[in-house]
């Protein structure tokens, strides 16, 4: 009965990791350029029985008896799909077109420190500074870095903004002068290696830094016409609930499984007990 219930316990803790995957993903369900997570199971070590030779039966199973102990959490994945595209007629909402592609942000880290992130929430915003000018920021009042890595600062005075279709930001005055930033945007090329830092923000690992050239590539120069990119328009969260509701009622259901066979397994423990 004791193994029972450490069985039990053993894929209760991972069904809960599950349930909180799924509970961030509905939560985040209209965050923009938010990217759903996915949690696969994997089964833990068999002890085998051997028992063929008081075992008869003609079977087509292994002879014997396999009993597990659990299941845990093998891998929680993210889903890179492209999210469906929302126009907005803002002149600083910016979306991608093509999976992988990812602003680069400044997100601030310890005392006049900044750390180099990734996301594709292109919401955009302008944040007054010194000397007449501005700085532009992310809907979280991040610095939008741009192909050199660092910030972006123009003077105030803009009449619009306008975008090309490799990632160069215009910014119009009214006396019909244009300043171009060309925006720091990096494509993934081993997405799973990238480490989630918080809401839509990616990372790389401290222990693949050195690896940084083969986890992500910058686009510059001739590479910026890979990039997909369009002006009023927003990428929208790639959850879909539908499939959220789905998991989430099977790992309930599960976990109402596993919780079960703990009762049972301790009102057999005060049987045995109870035995005079």
């Amino acid at each position: 009965m004791l193994r029972t219930m450490i069985t039990a316990t053993n894929t209760l803790n991972q069904l809960q990791q599950q349930i909180d995957t799924i509970s961030n993903n509905l939560a985040n369900s209209n965050t923009t350029g938010y990217k759903a997570k996915e949690a696969t199971f994997s089964e833990l070590l068999y002890q085998q029985y051997n028992n063929e030779k008081l075992d008869k039966a003609d079977r087509q199973s292994p002879a014997g008896i396999r009993y597990g102990v659990g299941a845990k959490l093998g891998q929680i994945q993210t889903n890179y799909a492209q999210g469906n595209v929302q126009m907005t007629d803002r002149d600083l909402d910016l979306a991608f077109t093509k999976e992988k592609q990812y602003f680069n942000i400044l997100m601030p880290n310890g005392e006049n420190g900044t750390k180099l992130v990734y996301s594709r929430q292109g919401n955009f915003y302008v944040s007054p500074v010194e000397n007449g000018q501005v700085m532009l920021v992310n809907a979280d009042g991040y610095a939008v870095a741009d192909s050199s890595g660092s910030a972006i600062f123009f003077p105030s005075e803009f009449q619009n903004f306008g975008l090309t279709e490799d990632g160069i930001l215009g910014v119009n005055y009214p006396n019909g002068e244009t300043l171009s930033i060309e925006l720091g945007i990096t494509e993934l090329q081993k997405p799973q290696a990238m480490e989630h830092i918080s809401d839509t923000y990616i990372g790389i690992p401290e222990d693949l830094t050195q690896f940084e050239g083969q986890v992500l590539i910058d686009l510059q120069g001739a590479a910026r016409s890979e990039i997909g990119i369009k002006n009023g328009a927003l990428e929208q969260s790639n959850v879909d609930l539908s499939k959220e509701m789905t998991e989430l009622i099977t790992a309930q259901r599960s976990y109402q499984f596993q919780s079960r066979a703990i009762t049972l397994a301790d009102q057999m423990l005060g049987l045995i007990n109870g035995i005079r």
